[in-house]
């Protein structure tokens, strides 16, 4: 989720609706607000006084002024991000429940439109703490204690910062314009409705229910499903591909035409503080290993009989995977799972269950996707999810109670410092799918349910390591190309030469899913974010490596990883545990891990 900028309050709700020892489906919204239309007036007053106060600052900001003066400054602006934060959450977390729910709509728009007033309003001080010269910068700085990768991060983006005038009609053209276009691309997305047939009955179903499909045990439903998404997809492409070609536009013309970014994947590296030539690094080695997926699936489709093997089938289930998984099982999966490396790590995953701090089934209008927002540090965490019962929704599961931990963990920190830059926020929800796949693997016996096992995971690395690559590798070409005057059905040409590199002679690519980047949200609402799981996740493989040599002794080291937050830079971070996130010998290593899994499938095959 975006950063939150709140002030650590005690929120705690009372633990509700687990007597019966079953977890709460939906979440309680009201331990955030319990009226928001109320609550939205008296914070507003609340904020706006706060705000008025901050001002006050503006003629007394010097360079020379004192620490404790500063300090001062300081925590008035977290209690301005503490209502803030509040405000903003709940909006996002109710329009989250229903997309076609007027009401939740209408706040959402409403508290955008007055947290960004109030932020220009307060702008002034990252513009004026940009200006301070080097030597009072690093006084204040060395007095500023948790706060100083906060601070040292605002004069980060030093050279990209325009003037206060143009700063605020930025905000305001944002609310408007980008946060419009996404919120529309929601609404209009999560309103779609699907037609499949199965077993001799139609039936209309979500974007979810639909995607449980591609993982049917029947090669011709899996099929139909994805002919009937990209159908839907296809017949809307007009105006979703408008809305792309708005948003790439607009990218463009703040990004690198206003701010003078490089190019416009540089202002996403900038943001996450990960150096451009880490991220060339990566994706340079995921390009490099295509053929590593290429042949796993060439395996998959021996195994699990399937001829030809084509991208309909790439998520086909093996006939020890059949099984659906009541939502209660599953959580109590992963909290086993996370006793089993950390009992810290299961005590606060069960604090998000028990204080109904998740939503988690399907329902008509509701976001697809899953999510979890930690709102301030203290307060639990809420986890949003699309449960279907499938096996890979408890492995969902495991990832977002992941981010969770992570929040809660870093808890100790300012507000500003607890949560981690996006590459490093993957980290503890990869290693939770991770944890939990060990922890099945170490409990079978049968050949045929390691191999499904196996089977599941490589899946996971594919989703999460290549394919979000080439999303990323796809946009910097989609990027480039609609600055060109390129059109949506170029776009679409382009994606599928993208997807047809990726998956060579291996896998037949039909055409429909020249579509499939109108499905990803990602792409429309945060470009260039997707390189954060293929991070993530080669990130986590060679941490995991690290704990199946260590052992236990491993586990306080990355507790201690995922407790500083984002107190300090990535970078900073993993040279600490001898990781260069420059050097193609480190990406390199992950995908040694994946050929080991992937020649350890192949032994399962007698």
């Amino acid at each position: 989720m975006k950063r939150a900028v709140l002030k650590r309050i005690s929120m705690k709700p009372s633990v509700s609706g687990t007597q019966s020892g079953r977890m709460p489906e939906r979440w309680d919204l009201s331990h955030l607000l319990r009226d928001p239309l109320e609550a939205f007036e008296q914070l507003s007053k609340e904020l706006d006084a706060l705000v008025s106060r901050f001002e006050s600052w503006r003629t007394r900001l010097t360079p020379e002024m004192t620490s404790q003066a500063f300090q001062e400054v300081l925590r008035l602006a977290e209690e301005i991000a503490t209502g803030s934060s509040k405000l903003g959450a709940y909006a996002y977390l109710w329009f989250s429940e229903d997309t076609k729910h007027l009401q939740a709509r209408a706040f959402k728009t409403r508290v955008e439109e007055r947290l960004t007033a109030f932020h220009n309003r307060i702008l002034f001080f990252e513009l004026w703490w940009q200006t301070v010269d080097e030597t009072n910068a690093a006084r204040l700085e060395a007095a500023s204690g948790d706060l100083r990768y906060h601070l040292e991060s605002i004069r980060r983006f030093k050279p990209h910062t325009l003037s206060e005038p143009e700063e605020k009609i930025l905000n305001v053209k944002n609310i408007t314009g980008r946060h419009a276009v996404n919120t529309l691309y929601d609404v209009l997305t999560n309103g779609f409705t699907f037609n499949i047939s199965v077993n001799g009955k139609r039936r209309t179903v979500t974007r979810e229910q639909l995607s449980a499909y591609v993982r049917h045990a029947k090669s011709s439903v899996r099929e139909a499903a994805y002919k009937e998404l990209y159908r839907v997809f296809a017949a809307n492409h007009d105006v979703l591909g408008e809305m792309y070609v708005t948003l790439v536009h607009d990218w463009k013309a703040e990004r690198v035409e206003l701010r003078k970014f490089g190019s416009p994947i540089a202002a996403r590296n900038l943001g996450n503080d990960v150096p451009d030539e880490a991220v060339d690094a990566l994706l340079s080695v995921c390009s490099k290993n295509a053929e590593v997926f290429q042949e796993y699936f060439r395996l998959k489709g021996r195994l699990c009989r399937i001829t030809p093997m084509n991208r309909y089938h790439l998520y086909a289930p093996h006939r020890a995977d059949r099984k659906q998984y009541r939502y209660h099982d599953a959580v109590r999966m992963m909290l086993e799972a996370y006793r089993g490396f950390s009992p810290r790590l299961e005590d606060l995953a069960r604090q998000v269950f028990v204080e109904q701090h998740v939503d988690a089934r399907v329902r008509p209008g509701k976001m697809s996707g899953a999510y979890c927002y930690s709102v301030v540090p203290g307060f639990t965490p809420y986890v949003f999810l699309n449960y279907t019962g499938e096996a890979r929704d408890i492995a969902t599961l495991a990832h977002e109670l992941g981010h969770a931990v992570h929040g809660m963990l870093a808890a100790d920190h300012s507000v500003f410092t607890f949560h981690a830059t996006l590459p490093l926020a993957e980290t503890a929800s990869v290693f939770g799918e991770r944890i939990l796949s060990d922890a099945l693997m170490t409990q079978e016996s049968s050949r045929a349910v390691k191999q499904s096992l196996l089977l599941a995971q490589l899946d996971d690395i594919y989703a999460t390591v290549m394919r979000q690559a080439f999303f990323v590798l796809f946009e910097k070409t989609a990027h480039h190309m609609v600055a060109g005057g390129g059109t949506v059905k170029d776009l679409a040409a382009a994606y599928l030469a993208n997807l047809r590199r990726q998956f060579g002679k291996a896998i037949r690519v039909p055409d429909e899913f020249r579509w499939e980047w109108l499905t990803i949200p990602h792409i429309f609402s945060s470009p260039f974010y997707c390189y954060a799981y293929s991070f993530g996740n080669l990130l986590v493989l060679a941490l995991y490596r690290h704990y199946k040599a260590q052992g236990p002794a491993f586990v306080p080291k990355y507790l201690d990883l995922l407790a500083a937050g984002g107190a300090r830079s990535p970078e900073a971070l993993l040279s600490e545990m001898g990781i260069d996130m420059r050097s193609e010998a480190f990406w390199q290593s992950g995908f040694d891990t994946i050929k080991d899994m992937v020649r350890e499938l192949e032994q399962t095959a007698g």
